[in-house]
């Protein structure tokens, strides 16, 4: 089985993506979890991960969307 992460990122009009593969779902989500902690502090508007089994049934996804920031839980 493989195993897919997708990296995206988007800034206004311009936006890309990049795949890596991988043989194992511990490997997969290793890489899955380094791109969510760059993204946890880039600059950029848009940035998140996908992770995908070859099945395309989709583990996880997660985006920091700093066009549209919500309040964190309870600093209300």
């Amino acid at each position: 089985m493989a195993y897919f992460v997708i990296e995206t990122q988007a800034n206004g009009e311009t936006a890309s993506g990049i795949l890596t593969t991988h043989s194992s779902e511990g490997e997969a989500e290793q890489k899955y979890h380094l791109i969510l902690s760059a993204a946890a502090v880039s600059q950029i508007e848009k940035h998140g991960a996908i992770l995908i089994r070859d099945d395309l049934r989709v583990f996880k996804r997660e985006i920091y969307d700093r066009t549209n920031p919500e309040p964190l839980e309870g600093s209300e």
